[in-house]
């Protein structure tokens, strides 16, 4: 098949799931800022600790805070570059038609239902944390947890956005039988 032969997504669908992708890309990228505060509250606190031999109460909540932030921020903006956990070792072996059809399967009867069910979950703890104004009992510092519930059903939300986006590249890649890739 020549290159002038070969089907490319049509604009509509690029601008569509780039669109769609947009959140991801921008979360996932302002969101890689929180390592700054994070490895900088772990400075702190080794330098605290161990040359001065006064740790703090805060530096382990605040690096819990910001980690666990980081890695649910940046999620959607994985599963957009293909960073996820999967069972590709299996898939790898198919035609992209295949591939592309267990992914739309599993789309549409696995991830958005869980998603969905995850979102409406979380979105009501983190409105209750909010409304008890909660915080970590565990900790000596105690502080607030209700921002942190909050980046759950935003996470989810994001994962949600983007599980569209992939499953139009899935449907793409199912009638053509060529690997979606983003142009360059």
């Amino acid at each position: 098949m020549d290159e002038a032969e070969i089907p490319t997504p049509s604009p509509e669908l690029l601008k569509a799931i780039a669109l769609l992708e947009l959140p991801s890309v921008l979360v996932g990228k302002l969101g890689a800022w929180l390592i700054l505060p994070m490895v900088g509250a772990l400075v702190y606190e080794v330098v605290s600790r161990y040359i001065f031999d006064a740790p703090t109460i805060w530096a382990y909540d605040m690096t819990y805070i910001l980690a666990g932030s980081l890695f649910m921020l940046g999620s959607a903006y994985a599963l957009r570059q293909g960073s996820h956990v999967r069972a590709d070792f299996i898939l790898s072996t198919q035609p992209p038609r295949w591939q592309a059809a267990v992914d739309i399967v599993l789309y549409v009867v696995v991830y958005f239902p869980a998603i969905a069910l995850f979102l409406e979950t979380s979105t009501g703890f983190a409105l209750q944390s909010w409304q008890q104004g909660e915080t970590f009992p565990q900790s000596p510092w105690m502080p607030i947890i209700y921002p942190l519930k909050t980046v759950i059903p935003i996470t989810l939300l994001l994962l949600l956005i983007q599980g569209v986006a992939e499953l139009l590249k899935a449907i793409w890649t199912f009638r053509t039988n060529l690997a979606f890739r983003h142009p360059a």
